[in-house]
């Protein structure tokens, strides 16, 4: 090999890069906005507070919106679901989820809180609740499921645990006939439940996140750039 094509071939290999670390910056960036852009819609949702009913839950053109919604009805006499891999206070455990009938619409899933897991993994039993009951929440997609797989399972006490909210899946094991694309996040204020709060982005990366891998991926492309530059340079000489 020529040291012409040794040289471009380095520096076809040097723009590859450049190229590559760019690109993941942009797409870091990408996903730092479009995260801002989920938490200041939750923002101003929790700000004007202004209830819509449970019904909206159902609405397949706010699938992905949040909006603030009341109504009252009954949990359904069904097991509960435990979403695995939830993390609080950097503790590991479940979400709780049981589903709730309305006075008038469908069935939807209620994020009733979070509970510990103890070193065995032994699954909690969440209490059932009782009777008529009025709540209110945040509606919002539910938790992204990242790269987990895998199919729902039954627990000893008989409740479901998932890896990911699949509505179709779940709705087949709680005997329903649909579940809507969005979950009510309780409201905090409410006295039943578990411990929780309204965020959005449980187990996931926050836009400061995004925009500090950024930084590091354009890092790397101006470094793969540079190093190219010298070694040019140095041949030359």
């Amino acid at each position: 090999m020529t040291k012409r094509s040794t040289f471009w071939l380095g520096w076809g290999l040097a723009l590859a890069l450049v190229a590559v670390f760019a690109s993941l910056g942009r797409w870091q960036l990408s996903r730092m906005d479009e995260k801002q852009a989920m938490l200041d819609q939750v923002a101003a949702t929790l700000a004007d507070r202004r209830p819509l009913p449970l019904a909206a839950a159902a609405e397949p053109d706010r699938a992905r919106d949040f909006d603030w919604a009341q109504g009252e009805g009954r949990f359904i006499d069904a097991p509960a679901v435990l979403l695995d891999n939830q993390q609080r206070d950097g503790r590991p455990g479940v979400r709780v989820y049981r589903a709730f009938a309305p006075e008038s619409g469908t069935p939807l899933l209620v994020e009733l809180g979070w509970l510990p897991l103890p070193g065995d993994r032994t699954m909690p039993a969440p209490e059932r609740i009782d009777g008529e009951q009025r709540i209110q929440g945040l509606l919002a997609p539910p938790p992204s499921a990242g790269l987990a797989q895998g199919l729902s399972a039954a627990t000893a006490g008989g409740d479901v645990l998932a890896v990911r909210l699949d509505a179709p899946g779940l709705a087949a094991r709680l005997g329903l006939d649909a579940l809507p694309p969005r979950v009510l996040k309780l409201d905090p204020a409410l006295p039943i439940g578990h411990a929780r709060d309204l965020d959005v982005l449980p187990n996931t990366l926050p836009p400061q996140k995004h925009l500090g891998y950024a930084v590091q991926w354009f890092g790397l492309a101006a470094a793969a750039l540079v190093t190219a530059l010298v070694l040019t340079v140095r041949s030359r000489r």
